[in-house]
Formats: C-alpha cells, structure tokens, sequence
C-alpha cells in the first residue's frame, strides 16, 4: 500500500511538474477547466493537473499508437492519403477526449441531483419548520441523503460548511449555483437568497418548489 501511494505521488510530482514548465496551469482556458470540473465533482488541484496532462499526453500517445499500428505493423492497407487521414483523426480524438469524458461525468452528475432534489426539499421545509437555521438543516438534509443521493448531499454539506465562514451567506448558496449549473438548484438558491433578504416564510416557498420538482420528475418518468 505504500508503494502504491509512493508512485502515485511520484506520478502527481512529474504530471506537476510538466504542466507547471508548459505553462498549462495558467490562462482563461485553466478558470473555464476548473469549473467544469469542479460541476464534475472534482475539486482538488490535482484534478486540474491532471486532466490538463491528459489533454497534452493523449494525442501524443493515442497518434503514435496508431501510427505504430497503421506504418510500424501495416494493419490498415490503404493509400498514403488515408492513412495520415487514420493517424490526424487519432490526435484530434486524443485532444478532445478529456474534455468529452469529464462532460459524460457533468452529465450523469446533474441528473442524480435533479433526482434527489426533490426529496431534499421535504426535508430542508421539515427542518425549517422545526427551527433549524439554514446551515444547520443543510448539514442535516446532507446526512440523511448521504446514502440514496450522495452528490446532493456533498454539494448541501460543503454549503453548510461555507454558510459557517463566509462572510456573507448569498457567497456560499452563490457558489453552490456555480459548482451544479442546474437550472432547478438555481431555483432553490435563489428561493434562499430571497428569503434571507426579505424574511418570506422559508418552508412554504420550499415546499412549493419540492411539489413542482417532483412533479417534473415524474413526468420525465412517464416520458421514458
């Protein structure tokens, strides 16, 4: 086991180091990366190294693969033409992998927080009508959906832990819109936002969102 984790370390240290001299950590393309993968549900720093080494290595590997495959080995008998069409189309795969693959992850991730949401709701309205304060009722919403929605309830648990220490709470529930880029938790931030401006009873402005999220659901359900 700690080899295992010593050549991992080694392996984050070379990837480091390699997009640190190529100047890959730097730039608008590193922000719009970030957030991505942060909606992905990868937050650390080292996710960020990582995919962009990918985004340098894969066309790399995946063109002299197939050019190994198509001039080393012969595998594929055509005009010359052809086969530099056979290997570009490898390089331009290989730079576009990454960035499909995380988008798959977005994808599958959004849904699973459509689907819990909903259930969430009811009970976010029964601890607010219990008198939890709103950080308080995010930790445990967070807990008891732990097992049935596990990406909601780490995006509400980070919430309620950024709620206890910014400075103001719209930054937090802010950066809860920015971390899902949904269209239904945008609703509810917003829901939040105003009910901490205004003073508007909390539960019932939940309540009537749950009912309404809910009934998409089930209506995505019928359409399947």
């Amino acid at each position: 086991a700690n080899t295992n984790r010593f050549q991992r370390i080694e392996t984050m240290s070379l990837m480091r180091s390699i997009t640190a001299r190529l100047n890959m950590l730097k730039g608008e393309h590193v922000a719009k990366a970030t957030a991505t993968l942060m909606q992905a549900g990868w937050r650390s720093q080292d996710a960020l190294v990582v995919f962009m080494f990918l985004k340098l290595s894969l066309p790399v590997v995946l063109g002299g693969v197939v050019g190994f495959l198509v001039y080393g080995l012969g595998v594929v008998d055509a005009a010359p033409m052809v086969k530099i069409l056979i290997v570009t189309s490898a390089v331009v795969a290989g730079v576009f992998l990454p960035e499909i693959g995380v988008g798959n992850v977005v994808k599958k991730r959004r849904a699973q927080l459509q689907k819990g949401l909903p259930d969430a709701l009811d009970l976010l309205v029964i601890c607010a009508e219990s008198g939890l304060a709103l950080d308080a009722a995010l930790t445990r919403v967070a807990r008891e959906m732990a097992r049935s929605a596990p990406e909601l309830a780490d995006e509400l648990s980070l919430t309620a832990i950024e709620l206890g220490f910014q400075p103001e709470r719209r930054t937090a529930l802010s950066n809860l819109n920015k971390r899902t880029e949904l269209a239904s938790i945008r609703g509810v931030v917003n829901t939040l936002i105003q009910t901490e401006k205004y003073g508007t009873p909390l539960a019932q402005s939940l309540r009537v969102l749950g009912a309404e999220y809910r009934d998409d659901r089930m209506m995505k359900a019928e359409e399947k």
